[in-house]
């Protein structure tokens, strides 16, 4: 299970929302990838998790990374705790 921070104003970096112009929600990469890299190999995947991370300015760690891509490749649930400040 991981754990991030994301100020109330940037909620739409991590969740998709149809209302804002903001294009890269993590969200929508994360299920995209889930999908399509099931089975793939963890070095495979982190790569990609980093790159729609950095594309939605989120601040994940490499564990967190590893441990996202882990839960792709072996198809378990991931639980990520999101902390909302102001």
């Amino acid at each position: 299970m991981g754990e991030i921070t994301v100020s109330a104003q940037h909620m739409d970096h991590l969740l998709r929302d149809p209302a804002s112009a903001y294009g890269a929600p993590y969200q929508q990469a994360y299920a995209e990838l889930a999908a399509s890299h099931r089975g793939r190999p963890t070095a495979e995947i982190v790569p990609l998790l980093r790159e729609a991370a950095d594309r939605a300015l989120l601040g994940f760690t490499d564990a967190d990374l590893a441990e996202q891509a882990w839960a792709i490749r072996s198809g378990a649930p991931y639980e990520l705790r999101v902390r909302v400040t102001r």
